[in-house]
């Protein structure tokens, strides 16, 4: 038999690979940094699964609501007690017939709206006679991208009504169909949402209202109607739709304001009266009768990259604060679903054009009360492009006199600068003399650069005015006109195999022609202008003749062609008129001869130019003491 001996070689080894092993083991052990980590870790994991244990007990309705009731069947106490449990009286919704997720249509010859048993909000909102850029038809909800939610507290149980399934009753009042989603407790005892909807309207009547919960539902706790919305893309520039999709709102009596449209922003309201999810040419709106208490409004911009094609433009969001009366809710409101049209908004006679972005102070004013009417005139009997054409006409003929009277003080300067350039020589060391001699000059011949001024600042208004009609006017949304396919959107003749910044992937010829046209006009006005004398501190007349047309052929690329078009025919009418004026209405030599005549004159200064004279002689005679 072999005896077993002791290797003292193995012993050896095995001692070695241990030592190799611990060595290993202290090398690689974590340093101070990986230890704090790993705790910050293991803490955020232990948090994490506190809040999922917390959202599972927090009433996770939706898991209740379909796995127990799933499990109730008739007779089934044990089903019946676990959903109680869950869900206290309101437990009562969920043994009904109408407890699974089917829907009913309210329905009229513009709007079709599609509401669910489950949480009784609206699931689809269509605009039967609208389409988007792609021809697709527009829904302003659809896929879940809207939430309706009831927040309250009921027998020590936090309850949202979206996890909760309504009772649906559809019935007719006349030709209106109105339609009661109740969420009952039993049969006296609800959450009811009311809708109404009239034929033929966008604005539909909605309610909340509560009955029969006393000593079930907590009026002590706040209670908050939360709203949300993902809002669509509808046209064919998102960098265009997004600049003018914005949360807009009335609050405490009339005062309107509104979230950034560029960036996440967020504000906490008092007494507020409506909102706005204004999507460019569409808006979702919730009005209501009696002002919300509070509200937190919020506006996240979901169009990270403007190249890419993006399915939405806006998060927007609104947690009104109800203030229960007598034990129970009641809110009577209003929701719209539809154009952002002015002139459907004015009718309703409760502030809602102030949604629309027409400017404010005098420019939102020439909008309403002449822009807007008159456009909505001609186009009632024109194609759109041609009312954009006879509206511009019509308001370069209302400003002719204003333009008659700019180019007659830019003529009178013309005339005057051979002896203004005498000046200049006579007195070239002296500045100060030459504008003192000057403006007697100008004064004396009733000429002043100040006079030619004053007719451009008077067109400001109707040309910003008009600036911000043009992006807003829903009856340009996809009205063709030449090659453009959509006044509203930019035309394009086209397309480029990459992206420019600031100009696009696409070439518009509208504003090719407005900038042919700008820089035409600018070349007219300031020849004459950069032949006269350059004053100290007055711009680059070049610079900016140059700088107009290359900022509207970049800039305006994007922009609706229907506002390009109005700045290619004003230019031109501009252009007919000032040669109008220049060829057959003003006469240089007669103008020159009336000027002599003033200048022999003896002309009385008013107390501003008295005040001038006396400053620059007093400036003159400092000037020489200091010489002395």
């Amino acid at each position: 038999m072999e005896q077993k001996k002791f290797d003292l070689n193995s012993l050896i080894g095995f001692l070695l690979i241990g030592g190799i092993l611990i060595w290993m083991l202290y090398l690689n052990k974590p340093s101070e940094e990986e230890l704090q980590a790993e705790k910050a870790k293991t803490e955020a994991a232990a948090q994490e699964k506190a809040a999922n244990e917390k959202s599972k007990q927090d009433i996770s309705l939706a898991q209740a609501t379909s796995d127990t009731l799933d499990a109730v069947k008739p007779g089934d106490s044990l089903a019946l007690e676990q959903l109680k449990n869950k869900l206290g009286s309101f437990a009562y919704s969920g043994t009904l017939p109408s407890a699974n997720d089917v829907t009913t249509v309210l329905e009229n010859d513009v709007l079709k709206l599609t509401i669910s048993n489950k949480g009784g909000y609206i699931t689809e909102a269509l605009l039967k006679n609208f389409t988007k850029y792609d021809s697709v038809p527009v829904y302003l909800i659809k896929d879940g991208n809207a939430s309706l939610n009831l927040e309250f507290s009921a027998e020590n149980r936090n309850l949202n009504s979206q996890d909760l399934f309504f009772e649906p009753t559809l019935s007719r009042n006349g030709e209106e169909q109105v339609l009661s989603m109740k969420l009952k407790t039993s049969e006296s005892g609800f959450i009811e949402y009311r809708y109404s909807l009239h034929p033929g309207e966008y604005m539909m009547d909605f309610s909340i209202t509560s009955q029969g919960l006393d000593g079930i539902l907590n009026t002590t706790q706040p209670i908050y109607l939360d709203w949300n919305l993902k809002g669509y893309r509808h046209a064919k520039s998102i960098s265009y739709e997004n600049r003018y999709s914005r949360l807009t709102y009335e609050y405490d009596g009339e005062k309107h304001s509104k979230l950034s449209p560029t960036s996440e922003d967020e504000e906490l309201e008092k007494d507020v009266t409506w909102m706005n999810f204004r999507q460019h040419f569409f808006s979702s709106m919730l009005l209501t009768d009696t002002p919300f208490k509070e509200v937190k409004l919020t506006s996240v911009d979901l169009v990270k990259d403007e190249e890419i094609d993006t399915t939405f433009t806006k998060q927007y969001g609104a947690k009104m604060l109800l203030e229960p009366k007598g034990g129970a809710i009641a809110y009577t409101m209003n929701m719209y679903y539809g154009p952002s049209d002015y002139q459907i908004f004015k009718k309703y006679d409760r502030n809602l054009d102030e949604a629309m972005p027409l400017g404010w102070g005098i420019f939102g004013l020439i909008n309403k009360y002449i822009i807007i009417p008159l456009f909505a005139l001609l186009s009632d009997f024109l194609p759109a492009g041609i009312a954009i054409i006879v509206l511009t006409i019509l308001i370069k003929l209302l400003l002719s006199p204003v333009q008659y009277k700019q180019y007659l003080a830019q003529a009178k300067m013309k005339v005057l600068k051979p002896e203004m350039d005498e000046i200049k020589e006579k007195y070239k060391d002296n500045k100060l003399k030459i504008q003192q001699e000057t403006m007697k000059l100008q004064n004396s011949a009733g000429a002043s650069p100040l006079k030619g001024c004053l007719p451009a600042i008077l067109q400001i208004p109707v040309f910003y005015a008009l600036f911000t009609f043009f992006p807003s006017a829903f009856d340009l949304r996809q009205k063709s006109f030449l090659w453009a396919e959509d006044l509203s959107s930019y035309d394009t003749i086209a397309e480029l195999p990459f992206h420019i910044p600031f100009y696009g992937d696409h070439v518009s010829l509208f504003p090719i022609l407005a900038s042919i046209a700008i820089f035409i006009y600018m070349m007219m006005t300031t020849a004459q202008t950069m032949q006269q004398q350059q004053q100290p501190g007055m711009p680059n007349m070049k610079f900016i003749m140059y700088l107009s047309p290359l900022f509207m052929l970049v800039f305006f690329n994007n922009y609706a062609s229907g506002l390009s078009l109005y700045y290619f025919v004003s230019n031109l009418i501009t252009i007919g008129i000032m040669l109008v004026i220049k060829n057959f209405i003003i006469d240089e030599d007669k103008i020159h001869a009336k000027i002599q005549v003033k200048k022999a004159q003896p002309k009385k200064q008013n107390k501003f130019q008295r005040k001038m004279a006396e400053m620059m002689e007093q400036a003159e005679q400092q000037k020489k003491a200091g010489k002395k």
